[in-house]
């Protein structure tokens, strides 16, 4: 074991001294690397001649041993630096960490708003825009619209503040959106949003380009300028205003579709997403939704 241990403290040795590694930063190497060689040394490895198949086994045992993902990509990008100074000192034939993947980490569940946290928003935005004073009333209604809208489509906040001024007159009960790598999409209008639209455009001046325009470099409302005027807005309803922002409405459009029953190739389509995965991380909506129909339809649930 001593043998192991020399080769750890020379590499801690070379963080401390090349590369300024805090003191902190030594502390967890060595206890992650104290871990990883007396592993080794329970199986008979030298850490400077062990193999690929070693590092997985020991990465293997970190899941076992009830360790997160991203607990074990810690240790791994440990591992790694160790195995790949052993072998730039020629202290090691090999550098084994090089082939072996990392965990894969679970995709954070997506921040949702409830159906009745999204209504008190709305309603709240609604009492304002219809009682606010003559100073502040394109203001409000300019919110209401900008609300009404994202939750109605599911916009990402880039396509929602760049709409040009003429989505607002459509006849239509669509909106046809430009996304991403130019492709485009339909979203329906609700008659909500429809009239939200309307009423915002009625205050606007005659000339422009932009259904949301401001003062700014790209002459429309920018993102930073919504996501602020969002969190007032949500503090006006009661709600947390750091638990609201542009992107948690589009989560809670996608969410309360699929909770209704929506496919998630529709959602997918509505959202934008090139790739069906990418829409896969409200797949947790759906084993909910199974679960409550199992529950209310199997016939066996009620003996």
């Amino acid at each position: 074991m001593s043998g192991a241990a020399g080769l750890v403290q020379v590499f801690l040795d070379m963080l401390a001294a090349e590369r300024g590694a805090a003191k902190n930063t030594l502390s967890a190497y060595r206890r992650d690397l104290a871990d990883y060689v007396e592993a080794l040394a329970t199986e008979g490895h030298d850490p400077a001649a062990v193999e690929p198949s070693t590092v997985r086994a020991y990465l293997a045992s970190l899941e076992t041993r009830g360790l997160s993902a991203a607990s074990a990509a810690r240790k791994l990008s440990c591992i790694r630096g160790f195995h790949k100074f052993l072998y730039a000192e020629g202290l090691a034939e090999g550098d084994p960490s090089a082939p072996v993947a990392g965990p894969r980490r679970g995709r954070a569940l997506p921040k949702v708003l409830s159906v009745a946290e999204v209504d008190r928003l709305l309603a709240a935005s609604r009492a304002r825009a219809e009682s606010a004073e003559s100073a502040e009333g394109p203001r409000a209604r300019r919110m209401l619209c900008l609300l009404e809208l994202l939750y109605a489509t599911g916009l990402r906040v880039s396509e929602l503040i760049a709409l040009p001024r003429a989505a607002a007159s459509t006849r239509e009960r669509y909106l046809v959106v430009r996304g991403k790598g130019g492709r485009e999409r339909l979203v329906p209008l609700t008659d909500l949003a429809r009239a939200a639209m309307r009423d915002h455009l009625a205050a606007l001046p005659d000339d422009g380009a932009w259904l949301f325009p401001a003062d700014s470099e790209s002459g429309h409302l920018t993102r930073q300028a919504f996501a602020r005027d969002l969190k007032v807005a949500a503090s006006a309803a009661g709600l947390r205003a750091d638990k609201v922002s542009p992107h948690v409405l589009r989560h809670a459009f996608a969410s309360h579709l699929l909770q209704n029953g929506a496919d998630l190739r529709i959602v997918q389509e509505l959202l934008g997403h090139a790739d069906i995965s990418t829409t896969q991380i409200y797949t947790h909506v759906l084993d909910e939704r199974l679960k409550s129909m199992v529950r209310d339809l199997h016939p066996l649930m009620d003996e």
